[in-house]
């Protein structure tokens, strides 16, 4: 079980501090949706040379020119991608196709995927092998939490590997480890806190 550090908005010079000091207990760095809108490809190439121990994720969240896009992150030293689930098929097969030529990772981000065991099987089909629970901050503001479709995920999906983001924390990391996903992400409960490192070990330590 691994665990992701989303970096959404912190500038450059702050998340690279910031994930230096947390070096000891992150697996993956995900360079998140707004650091990519802000830095671009600039934060992938940046974090591939300070941390070149690490996995680096440019979440993306990929809905159109999937091979060209995926391409900009692998390029950049990316491991991980994003594509967004509910995207056309063709758009996945062309973000698989620029995975494989990397000897990269394509992962489907599930948020607003309304009839998951459907798309998963699609999705499988295709040759997806990594899928991510994301229940959105705006959803978690108005109460939801990605637990129930990381559950559905568990059961439907056959062969690939599951992430799962969504407000989890040092007080609810349990029930998430219990599940068994293969990656836990973890952003702003780490990113805020007000002792970052003290929250991302018992976060480690329950996993």
């Amino acid at each position: 079980m691994k665990l992701q550090l989303a970096l959404d908005e912190l500038p450059l010079d702050e998340a690279l501090a910031l994930a230096d000091k947390l070096r000891q207990y992150v697996d993956i760095i995900e360079i998140g949706t707004p650091f990519v809108i802000a830095e671009g490809m600039n934060a992938v190439r940046t974090f591939r040379q300070r941390f070149p121990e690490k996995e680096i994720l440019s979440d993306e969240k990929i809905m159109d020119g999937g091979y060209f896009e995926s391409k900009l992150a692998f390029d950049a030293g990316a491991n991980y991608v994003t594509a967004l689930g509910v995207t056309d098929i063709l758009t996945v097969k062309a973000c698989l196709r620029a995975s494989e030529e990397a000897g990269r990772h394509l992962v489907i981000d599930m948020i607003c995927v309304d009839d998951l065991p459907t798309r998963i099987r699609e999705l499988e089909a295709a040759g997806v092998k990594h899928f991510a629970v994301h229940t959105g901050a705006d959803q978690q503001a108005a109460g939801r939490q990605p637990i129930e479709d990381l559950k559905v995920m568990k059961q439907h999906a056959q062969h690939a590997h599951i992430s799962v983001a969504g407000g989890i924390n040092s007080k609810t990391i349990d029930q998430y480890v219990a599940l068994k996903p293969d990656v836990i992400i973890v952003g702003s409960a780490i990113t805020r806190a007000q002792d970052p490192l003290e929250e991302a070990r018992l976060i480690k330590a329950a996993m």
